[in-house]
């Protein structure tokens, strides 16, 4: 578990634009599309496995620990220290074969491509079309970002996204989807701080209802969301 006391001093070595340029990038205005997708949520809603503000945040839970949560927080320490774009395309290319469906896949692709053409349009940054989380760590890496914070708002941003397709998917309200995300949190957190230390040998999933679940989302009708 991260200690709060080096949160702090972490988040702290950044100056007012870096830590504004992280918010704005993370923030639901930046146009990646994400209120598109729910990462198969949206098949789990349909099939009852999740009904309520438990039973979401214990998935959101297992997507952070076991799936693509953990696997995106390594893979963006990854792109954040490859200086070389041959090692950065090798990450990018790692992503995609990590994608457990192909609307997984496209949802990784389409808004890195977004989140690409923006940073190279607003910031003038030199950002391939890669997956999103990789997208980030490069460009993270560009203006000297630190690492940890940015890899801590983005699953922060990632389960923020999930739990706002999941209150227009069921009943759930304001306050309670808060309090989801604020429990989830401090997991994002513990999650960021591992893949710091982690290296690429360290990726694997096994939130296998979660990726069936993305799989089986392929074939739901009628749906709101494209994964």
């Amino acid at each position: 578990m991260i200690c709060l006391a080096m949160t702090h001093r972490i988040v702290m070595t950044m100056t007012s634009e870096q830590l504004l340029t992280l918010t704005q990038w993370l923030s639901p205005a930046f146009p990646v599309g994400s209120f598109a997708w729910s990462h198969g949520l949206e098949q789990a809603v349909a099939s009852g496995e999740v009904t309520n503000a438990a039973t979401l945040a214990d998935w959101l839970d297992v997507v952070l620990t076991l799936g693509a949560g953990r696997n995106d927080a390594i893979l963006l320490v990854a792109a954040y220290h490859a200086a070389d774009p041959a090692v950065l395309s090798d990450v990018g290319e790692l992503a995609d074969a990590l994608a457990p469906s192909l609307e997984r896949k496209v949802e990784a692709q389409q808004q890195g491509a977004a989140f690409a053409a923006t940073v190279r349009q607003v910031w003038a940054l030199d950002i391939p079309d890669v997956p999103y989380v990789v997208a980030i760590g490069r460009a993270a890496a560009l203006v000297e970002l630190p690492v940890v914070p940015v890899t801590q708002v983005f699953l922060l941003a990632f389960v923020t996204n999930l739990v706002q397709a999941a209150q227009r998917l069921m009943p759930l309200g304001q306050t309670e989807a808060q309090r989801v995300i604020h429990i989830l949190s401090r997991r994002c957190a513990e999650v960021a701080a591992t893949a710091a230390s982690s290296d690429l040998d360290a990726l694997g999933s096994a939130a296998f209802a979660v990726d069936i679940a993305a799989m089986h989302h392929e074939e739901l009708a009628p749906r709101l969301f494209r994964s």
